[in-house]
């Protein structure tokens, strides 16, 4: 069987691609942005989803369904061991296994009795089972001005930290934030998906015409 090649004339000219056919160069600065941007914006999403998922499953559901507590700490009173704005883990363990070192967060007994994690100087276990503790802030100079009584079977020990992780969740808290996660996050994952069921594909064998 003979083949025969085709032949380019002496002299013939070889066919350009048009000047409009973006294959035929690297692309302008405006449309490498656009390709760019095109490639970032889902990644953007995803990241953005992620964080969200994560943070609903460490916050709303692993409670719920792995007992623990978790709680952003306000104050540097546990630096720098804890630091303003980390989240701290706390699992429930029997009061009666209670000893000095342990990090605990708890009620204080005076003003508003609001939560407070410190670590644990003192234990007293009374003979009818009530127990006493008092407790200090890595950060500070003298030991709490109260002596807390544990009320219940268990108390929380604080077992992992999160590093700014509550910042985070302050931000989301936020009226502006939380408006633009209800509303445009669904939107701009909407959109992501049109443009990638929607986007042209280019055969890189296509023959173009000159």
């Amino acid at each position: 069987m003979t083949t025969v090649l085709p032949v380019r004339a002496p002299g013939a000219a070889t066919s350009l691609r048009p000047a409009g056919d973006e294959r035929s160069t690297a692309g302008s600065p405006a449309g490498r942005a656009r390709q760019m941007l095109g490639h970032l914006v889902p990644w953007l999403v995803r990241g953005a989803m992620g964080v969200a998922v994560l943070a609903f499953a460490v916050l709303a559901v692993g409670p719920h369904l792995l007992g623990y507590r978790t709680m952003t700490m306000l104050t540097a009173s546990m630096a720098p061991e804890i630091e303003p704005g980390d989240i701290t883990v706390a699992t429930p363990i029997d009061v009666t296994g209670l000893t000095e070192g342990m990090v605990i967060t708890y009620h204080m007994p005076v003003g508003d009795h609001s939560l407070v994690t410190h670590r644990v100087v003192s234990v007293d276990h009374a003979e009818d089972g009530s127990v006493t503790v008092q407790t200090k802030g890595d950060a500070n100079d003298a030991i709490d001005p109260w002596t807390a009584g544990l009320e219940g079977d268990t108390v929380y020990q604080v077992r992992a930290v999160i590093p700014e992780f509550g910042h985070l969740v302050q931000l989301l808290r936020t009226p502006v934030v939380s408006q633009v996660l209800l509303y445009g996050a669904p939107a701009l994952l909407a959109g992501w998906l049109l443009m990638t069921i929607w986007r042209p594909t280019h055969d890189e064998n296509e023959e173009v015409r000159p």
